[in-house]
């Protein structure tokens, strides 16, 4: 795919993924929809984790409500079922870590988008705000799912009712994201983070994620079950034996993710 509303670029393993249409602060079309859709299956082949980030001062501004001609034109709810649906479960599906490296202002379907990701790192001069109902609309694009499971039903309530900015500290504080960072130090971090990951043991990895999502559903003798079963998968593969040679040889493990 011709990538027109995004810059996609792999190197050390690492996937990087960035919004750039700055000028309506990386607002979601449907163009970038697709390509950011296309771009997150590719990275799966030819990355070991991917980071999801904005160009400019805002990571995503949300739905780009010009993108559809007159509002009577506009159907939500197949946008929402053709192109966000897609979109969606392909980041929170991946067989490798997301990381969204929130680098300023996420709102709307644009939160929810950071969200989507395995990890959250924002600078702390970002802010979240579930923005929905300044419009008369509700959380969409995963906001329903994300916010009650990451900051429980209470505060998800209040985010989507009163539409108020949630600073990352805020989001940091409360579980929203994994961390806060300070603005000079950033991009060096999470782009330490990122090649922590890609060096990592990535079968593990992607177990990590099943096992943890499933305890969301799961009884105690159900999530027993699935951690025997994923811990049987990864003591089989290489960088599990090569994991504990390191460990009894005391030198750094060198990970093939297989």
């Amino acid at each position: 795919m011709d990538y027109q509303t995004i810059d996609y670029k792999v190197a050390d393993e690492i996937a990087v993924l960035t919004l750039d249409r700055p000028d309506v602060m990386n607002a979601l079309n449907t163009r970038m929809r697709a390509e950011i859709t296309h771009a997150v299956k590719a990275a799966e082949h030819e990355a070991r984790v991917i980071v999801l980030t904005g160009q400019g001062r805002a990571f995503c501004s949300g739905q780009d409500l010009g993108d559809t001609g007159t509002l009577a034109e506009l159907d939500l709810e197949r946008v929402l079922r053709e192109e966000y649906v897609p979109m969606l479960e392909a980041i929170f599906e991946s067989r490798i870590p997301t990381i969204s490296a929130v680098n300023g202002t996420a709102a709307g379907a644009g939160a929810n988008l950071a969200l989507a990701a395995d990890v959250v790192i924002a600078t702390e001069s970002a802010y979240f705000v579930q923005a929905f109902t300044r419009i008369g609309l509700i959380p969409d694009a995963g906001g329903t799912y994300w916010l009650p499971r990451q900051i429980g039903a209470a505060k998800a309530m209040g985010a989507a009712l009163f539409a108020d900015k949630i600073s990352a500290r805020q989001a940091d504080t409360w579980g929203m994201i994994y961390e806060a960072v300070p603005d000079a130090e950033f991009d060096a971090h999470w782009k330490a983070r990122a090649a922590h990951l890609a060096q990592g043991p990535t079968v593990a990895y992607r177990h990590v994620k099943a096992a943890i999502r499933g305890s969301l559903e799961n009884s105690l003798t159900e999530q027993l079950s699935l951690e025997a079963q994923l811990q049987g998968e990864c003591g089989k593969t290489r960088d599990f034996t090569e994991g504990v040679m390191a460990f009894l040889q005391k030198r750094e493990a060198k990970y093939e993710g297989r």
